[in-house]
C-alpha cells in the first residue's frame, strides 16, 4: 500500500499529470493540454471577484487559437461564494458570462480535503517558487507549454492585466 501510494505520488510532476472531473461529470485527463500554455483559477459566482470571468473569457477568445487554454475550477472555500451545484455553476457563467473555457466540477482548494490539483499547486514541495495557500477566488496560475508552473497572479490581478498578458504572450512564443 505504501509502495503504490509513492509510486502515485511521483507521477505527479506537472499539474497536467492530474484527472479531474468537467463541471457535466465526466473524466478529464489534464495532460490533454499539454502543448498548450494553461491558466487554472478558482472561481466562485458570488465574489467581489466574479466580474473576472469577462476578462477570463475575453483573454480566452483573444488567445485560444494561439494555443492558450484556462481551466476553471469553482470552489466554495471563501465567504460561501460559490453555493451552488455543478449546474447551477455552468447555467450562471454561461448565461451571465458567456464562458466557453473549460469548467470543471466543484472542487476544495484548502484545508484538509484540498483536491490533489491544488495541494500540488500550493504545496513548497512540488510547486516552490509558486507555492502558498490560495487567499482567495480567483488566483490564477500559468503552466507552460511544457506543463511547469511559470506564473501565479493573486485574485486581485485581473486576467487582462499588463503582467498577465505579457506573460501569457511570452509563454505562447
Amino acid at each position: 500500500m505504501i509502495i503504490s501510494l509513492a509510486l502515485t505520488m511521483t507521477l505527479h510532476h506537472s499539474p497536467l499529470d492530474f484527472d479531474m472531473t468537467d463541471i457535466d461529470g465526466k473524466p478529464v485527463h489534464l495532460s490533454k493540454y499539454k502543448g498548450k500554455v494553461v491558466m487554472i483559477v478558482n472561481v466562485a459566482s458570488k465574489c467581489g471577484y466574479t466580474p473576472q470571468y469577462a476578462d477570463l473569457e475575453a483573454v480566452y477568445e483573444k488567445y485560444k487559437d494561439k494555443g492558450l487554454v484556462i481551466l476553471g475550477f469553482p470552489a466554495n472555500d471563501f465567504g460561501a461564494q460559490e453555493p451552488g451545484t455543478n449546474e447551477e455553476i455552468k447555467t450562471f457563467c454561461t448565461s451571465k458570462y458567456n464562458v466557453s473555457f473549460p469548467m470543471f466540477s466543484k472542487i476544495t482548494v484548502v484545508g484538509d480535503q484540498i483536491n490533489p490539483l491544488y495541494k500540488f499547486l500550493t504545496d513548497k514541495e512540488t510547486d516552490g517558487e509558486y507555492a502558498g495557500p490560495i487567499k482567495w477566488n480567483f488566483t490564477k496560475f500559468l503552466v507552460s507549454k511544457s506543463g511547469n508552473v511559470v506564473a501565479r497572479f493573486e485574485p486581485k490581478i485581473k486576467p487582462s492585466d499588463d503582467v498577465v498578458i505579457k506573460t501569457i504572450e511570452k509563454e505562447l512564443g
